[in-house]
């Protein structure tokens, strides 16, 4: 049965894409350079006519508009002194905002929250974000409990969060599938990194490596804005 939240979405002929894999039709990659952050942002729109255009904003973690640009289905930003994503120690979060208009009316809007940060994965030094070692102690988690199964609250969620944080870890193995949508925010939110998975597991299928490449697809496209996710497994 239904176990995630139901939306019911209305919007005019042009808008942006809900049908691109899942996600909120847009994609925002921050790359550091530096001290600044390279930001390309990209949309995806259904039905765009040649009259309209798409008006981006930039804002910083306290809603303040940082920069803004009205063109195409692409645009770039640069943020000098990027305030950077630094896992438990400062998880900041920049948001991007998109308009599609046509002679200055808003027919849709979309937005989503990013981070600034870089990281690597060094046999000898170990994981390392933004340039520093930065220790993964971690734990595996599966989205169910007893006589609830997969249907969790938020406040499930959420108790969840604050048990592992209680906990002192830093990392968690989403086991071993697409998780709420919440939960993936409130990792952003509280700076824990991911590795985030699909359902291949125990077994090898002969006959699956299409349906294991869409679901793969589906998780990354899906969830590429999100910087907590490190890993996809």
């Amino acid at each position: 049965g239904l176990y995630r939240n139901v939306s019911l979405i209305c919007v005019p002929g042009s808008h942006f894409d809900l049908d691109y894999y899942g996600t909120p039709g847009i994609k925002v990659t921050p790359v550091m350079e530096d001290k600044d952050a390279k930001v390309a942002v990209e949309v995806f729109v259904t039905d765009r006519k040649e009259n309209q255009t798409v008006r981006y904003r930039l804002q910083n973690r306290d809603g303040k508009e940082i920069g803004t640009f009205e063109g195409g289905l692409k645009a770039n930003f640069r943020i000098q002194n990027a305030h950077l994503w630094k896992g438990r120690k400062d998880p900041y979060l920049y948001s991007m905002t998109a308009e599609l208009l046509e002679n200055g009316a808003v027919l849709d809007t979309v937005s989503t929250r990013f981070g600034c940060r870089s990281f690597s994965i060094d046999p000898e030094k170990g994981f390392l974000l933004n340039g520093e070692c930065y220790p993964l102690r971690g734990v595996a988690r599966h989205q169910d409990r007893a006589g609830l199964g997969n249907a969790l609250l938020p406040e499930h969620h959420r108790e969840d969060i604050e048990l592992i944080l209680e906990g002192g870890f830093t990392t968690i193995r989403l086991a071993h599938y697409q998780h709420d949508q919440y939960f993936y925010d409130l990792c952003d939110e509280t700076g824990l990194v991911i590795w985030a998975e699909i359902p291949y597991i125990s077994n090898h299928m002969p006959k699956g490596r299409e349906n294991t490449v869409s679901q793969m697809t589906e998780l990354i496209v899906q969830n590429y804005n999100h910087p907590s996710i490190v890993v996809w497994g």
